[in-house]
């Protein structure tokens, strides 16, 4: 890919656990990554911690294990980090590679948000508030990618129902853009 080739690096980051899921393929010839998607996800339904999103996310999941998971455990979706309530983060894909977390998609007439994306979820649903751990985290990880990939931009750091809507809500009115971004611009500022 061009844009691997001029930005150079690998698309592991530092400081997170890895979990390489097989939910991925390659971007598209001459894709520039330029989106950061940020999802929620709760396993099942509301719950927090345990191993079901690891699974899901590697194709691994029981559909025996709970009734929701009959219905979702067929499904082979991936996304690049996953944040738990307490910060910390997994990686299942390179950064460099399409993970399937947006489904179909669409960000200022252009479709198929995998494809030049990247995909970031939260543990937690639309209706609870996301804890302090989360949002540094996930202030401090944006501010990394935006290193890596300088065409993300902070306008184009959108929600799941931004590239879905009416299909996705999340990551939710729980979700205080307010309070990610004035965090972010402190983590862009120390960089400099």
């Amino acid at each position: 890919m061009a844009q691997q080739q001029a930005l150079g690096g690998d698309g592991w980051l530092e400081a997170v656990r890895r979990v390489p899921s097989p939910h991925c393929n390659a971007r598209p010839a001459g894709t520039v990554i330029d989106l950061l998607v940020i999802h929620n996800i709760a396993l099942p339904p509301g719950a927090f911690g345990g191993p079901w999103v690891e699974q899901l996310f590697c194709g691994q999941l029981d559909p025996d294990a709970h009734p929701y998971f009959a219905t979702i455990a067929s499904n082979p979706v991936s996304a690049h980090l996953f944040i738990r309530r307490d910060g910390e983060t997994v990686q299942f894909v390179d950064l460099w590679q399409r993970a399937w977390h947006a489904g179909r998609s669409c960000w200022h007439g252009k479709s198929e948000c995998n494809d030049y994306g990247i995909g970031i979820e939260l543990e937690g649903t639309d209706e609870t508030p996301f804890t302090a751990a989360q949002y540094r985290r996930l202030a401090a990880l944006t501010g990394e990618i935006m290193r890596r990939f300088p065409a993300i931009t902070a306008e184009r750091i959108v929600g799941h129902s931004d590239v879905a809507p009416g299909r996705k809500t999340d990551p939710g009115p729980a979700f205080d853009w307010g309070r990610y971004r004035r965090l972010l611009a402190a983590v862009d500022g120390a960089r400099r």
